[in-house]
């Protein structure tokens, strides 16, 4: 393989890297604690983009649960967004994983 191979793979895979990323942008992910009763849904990026809070569980008297399924939901749908970025990565590197570690380069 040449430089200028190599170079043409390089750009390839920063145009596919470019149309993952804005996949991921429109991508939307959700989850839910406490049996539905919060939902946070977040970008394929993992940024919050809502949260949804059934009025049941909104007790003046116990804030902390409130704020336990809140963190509890927004943090699985931001592990979602996380494997479907990696997975999204895995198909452009063709199953390498990602990031690559290529010895001697960094």
């Amino acid at each position: 393989m040449n430089m200028q191979q190599i170079l043409k793979m390089g750009q390839q895979m920063q145009s596919q890297m470019t149309e993952i990323q804005e996949n991921l942008d429109k991508e939307e992910v959700s989850a839910s604690a406490g049996g539905g009763m919060v939902t946070a849904t977040v970008d394929g990026k993992g940024g919050v983009k809502a949260v949804k809070i059934d009025r049941t569980v909104v007790d003046p008297d116990d804030v902390e649960m409130l704020e336990d399924l809140v963190l509890a939901a927004v943090s699985e749908a931001q592990n979602k967004a996380r494997k479907l970025y990696e997975e999204e990565m895995k198909k452009m590197s063709g199953g390498l994983p990602f990031p690559m570690k290529i010895p001697g380069l960094f």
